[in-house]
Formats: C-alpha cells, sequence, structure tokens
C-alpha cells in the first residue's frame, strides 16, 4: 500500500476517534479532538502531495480520498446534531449530497472520465470547513480560554449556529444540483457503461 493511501486510512481511522472524543462531556477529551480532527485534516493535504510529487496516484486513492474526506466532514456535522448545536435535517442534507457526490464522481474517475468542479463546489466546501472549525474551537475554548468566553457566546448563538448551518445547508444541496447537471453526460455514460459490463458477467 502506497504512503498516500496509507495516510487516506489513518485519517479515516481518526474520524471516529475524534467523534468519540467530542462528544465526551470532559474538557480534556474534547480539547483532544480539536488537535486530532486538526491532524486528519492535514492528512488530506500531506497525502495529495506525496501522491503528486512522487507520481504514486493509484486508482484506489482517486477512489478512498475523497470519500474519507466527506467521512471526515460528516462525522463533525453528526457530531454537532448529537450534542444538539445543529439540526439533524441539515446534516442528513449534507452528509447525503457529500458522500453520493463523492462516490459519482470516484466511479466515474475510476471509469476513465474526470468530472468538472466548478467554483461553487470549492466555496462550499471552504464553508464547510471554516464553520466546523468555528464550532469546534468555540466549544473547546469557552471553558478553557475565560477570555474566549464573549467570542464563543456569539460563534455559538442558537440563531446564529441555525442560520450559518441553513446557507451551508442550502450551498451544499444547490451545488450537489449543479454538479450533476454540469456532468451529466459523463455520469449517465459510466453508469450505462458499467451497467453494460456487469450484464455481460
Amino acid at each position: 500500500m502506497t504512503v498516500p493511501n496509507q495516510l487516506t486510512i489513518l485519517r479515516m481511522l481518526l474520524t471516529p476517534i475524534f467523534v468519540v472524543l467530542f462528544i465526551s462531556e470532559r474538557l480534556i477529551f474534547k480539547q483532544v479532538s480539536v488537535l486530532v480532527f486538526a491532524v486528519a485534516a492535514l492528512t488530506d493535504w500531506y497525502d495529495g502531495w506525496v501522491a503528486r510529487k512522487f507520481g504514486t496516484v493509484s486508482r484506489w486513492g482517486i477512489f478512498l480520498d475523497p470519500l474519507a474526506d466527506k467521512i471526515l466532514t460528516s462525522a463533525a456535522f453528526v457530531a454537532f446534531a448529537w450534542l444538539g448545536l445543529v439540526e439533524w435535517w441539515m446534516v442528513w442534507v449534507i452528509v447525503i449530497r457529500d458522500i453520493s457526490i463523492t462516490l459519482l464522481r470516484s466511479f466515474a474517475e475510476l471509469r476513465g472520465r474526470t468530472l468538472h468542479t466548478n467554483f461553487s463546489a470549492k466555496v462550499k466546501t471552504f464553508a464547510q470547513m471554516v464553520f466546523i472549525y468555528a464550532i469546534l474551537l468555540a466549544t473547546v475554548l469557552k471553558d478553557t480560554l475565560p477570555g474566549f468566553q464573549a467570542v464563543s457566546s456569539v460563534v455559538l448563538d442558537r440563531n446564529v449556529v441555525y442560520y450559518s448551518m441553513l446557507v451551508i445547508t442550502i450551498i451544499t444541496f444547490g451545488t450537489g444540483l449543479q454538479y450533476i447537471i454540469g456532468n451529466f453526460r459523463i455520469l449517465y455514460s459510466s453508469l450505462r457503461a458499467f451497467s453494460g459490463r456487469t450484464q455481460s458477467e
């Protein structure tokens, strides 16, 4: 197994550890969870850099790497919902959209088809990560640094969290539709080719 793929597997293994630590009632565990999430997110950048630099991009990596990313971010949203910070219905919209689109993209790329990612999808990913880090840090630092309590109270204000999450949910769903429409021919041909191959076997 290549180093990039090992890092991808590590990111997937760190995800449940992050969730268990973050939803714990002990402050020290919550503090460690932020570090675990940061390390897991960092492996995403590093495994991509290693794969490109040393030419170790593999079909397995093409499938697993983006999926591991979405599993990590989806786990963060699920943890937030578990603690009552965000609405479950919003989380399910985001999770179903991100996982399904990632699987479709990975499948198409395994079939040798390159799908187009537009700028709005990158904005979506950036907005999700900013939101996740803001909630993580605000949740942990409000009990760690007394001087941060005022900022945390603003970040964790119920209305602020609700409407921020609502905007992210709408953007995520919208970019999902845009992605499917923009790549419909490629996705359709890939699925059709796979269906024909399966029937022939």
